[in-house]
């Protein structure tokens, strides 16, 4: 009955990867939408079907990446990407006329948030270390695993890819096969700690209002910036669109944001062809579409996006992104989960996420909707801004996270050299 089924229905190719994200999209919001004790998952949940997905059918997705050279993988790394640069251009956009107004006023309490984190998820992977390198057979193997897992804990995608190339060069240089290995290891550790990652931090930017009992139209007043908004209004001058929805102005905007983003700055003393530093795709589009929201315009050409336009493509972006992530992550994790491996990586978010909320609202006395907003920053977290964004129902609070962003990406990257170096 079955194989008649599938020969009447029958779904391949670019269909069928269609069909499986139009398939997780669908359970993945209704599963967002059960709320327990006004906690939901949100668009995150589209992120455990996505994984999900990719535990269960991982021996029949990788058969079709072998049997079609690596399309079928290689989709969802195209849609994360374009979901990612949806998401960062449209939120930077919207908190553009705020953003340095915000940053200005913050600015030292957000530098130092974003270092506090990272210097704390540095020491609990150092802690991490003590406590399992007695059961560890192979030493570099297992600093591999755990720079790979800060990574992934911290969701930072420039530091997975300096730290593959730093334990290639300090553990295993000219040994080509140990250098596959230990690559591996930073890829397994990534992938196993990511899940906590996302939804760790999605859980915290929910959990801590309503602990608080926070009155969220109070704190929402807290982040806004009127006297800005105000002197911009005047300065308001007559412009031409290129189009009614902004879509040339979107599209530029993420051209830009792709190459700011790609420019590359040497850390090592070997060049280019050691660890570099960018702001990746994530930093260059949130930079240049800050820039050009807050500005407006470039002589009399308009600079400005459709409001409704942004709320969709930032939805959609999120949506992507998750997507793009959650399969190929799904099928990583299965085959290389170890429970202590994931112990470590919860550690390792919990606590900078917990020591830097507590050091900014008692020590730098941060409004609530900043200190989440610039938490979410410090753990690079693009998945819990959409959802504080949600939570607060004000994009305004996606100033602190782009303010702390570029501190925790530069720092996370130098704290995962560091310990590959000295442990």
């Amino acid at each position: 009955m079955l194989e008649k089924l599938y020969e009447l229905v029958y779904v391949t190719g670019v269909t069928y990867f269609i069909l499986i994200v139009s398939l997780i999209i669908m359970i993945g919001y209704l599963l967002g939408r059960i709320t327990i004790k006004g906690v939901s998952l949100g668009t995150a949940g589209v992120f455990i079907v996505a994984l999900i997905v990719g535990a269960l059918f991982k021996d029949n997705i990788v058969n079709i990446t072998i049997s079609t050279k690596g399309d079928f993988l290689s989709g969802f790394k195209t849609i994360e990407t374009l979901g990612l640069v949806f998401f960062v251009t449209s939120v930077g956009f919207i908190a553009g006329p705020n953003f340095f107004s915000n940053m200005k006023r913050y600015f030292k309490s957000y530098f130092l948030l974003g270092v506090i984190v990272v210097a704390f998820g540095a020491l609990s992977c150092v802690a991490c270390y003590y406590i399992g390198i007695g059961s560890e057979p192979d030493h570099d193997y297992f600093v591999s695993m755990l720079v790979g897992i800060l990574s992934g804990a911290l969701t930072s995608t420039p530091a997975f890819s300096a730290s593959k190339a730093s334990v290639v060069d300090t553990f295993a240089a000219g040994d080509a096969v140990k250098a596959t290995g230990l690559e591996d290891a930073v890829t397994v550790g990534h992938g196993i700690a990511y899940l906590f990652g996302v939804i760790g931090v999605v859980l915290f930017v929910q959990l801590i209002p309503k602990l608080l009992h926070a009155n969220m139209e109070e704190e929402v007043k807290k982040i806004s910036v009127p006297s800005d908004k105000k002197s911009k209004a005047k300065k308001e001058r007559k412009t031409f669109t290129i189009d009614s929805y902004g879509l040339f102005v979107f599209g530029i905007t993420s051209v830009i944001g792709i190459f700011v983003g790609a420019i590359r700055i040497p850390l090592t003393s070997n060049g280019f062809d050691g660890t570099c530093f960018a702001l990746t795709t994530t930093g260059g589009a949130l930079l240049v579409s800050l820039i050009f929201g807050h500005f407006g315009h470039i002589g009399p050409v308009s600079l400005k996006v459709n409001t409704k336009i942004l709320e969709v493509f930032r939805e959609l972006g999120l949506m992507l992104f998750l997507i793009g992530a959650g399969v190929p992550g799904g099928v990583s994790f299965v085959q290389n989960f170890k429970p202590i491996y994931f112990l470590y990586g919860v550690i390792m978010t919990i606590v900078p996420m917990v020591v830097g909320f507590l050091f900014a609202k008692f020590v730098m006395k941060l409004p609530l909707l900043n200190n989440l907003g610039a938490i979410t920053g410090g753990m690079t977290s693009t998945p819990a801004l959409g959802t504080l964004i949600n939570t607060c129902k004000s994009a305004d609070v996606a100033s602190a996270y782009a303010s702390t962003y570029p501190i925790a990406l530069i720092a996370v990257v130098i704290a995962s050299q560091i310990l590959i170096l000295t442990l």
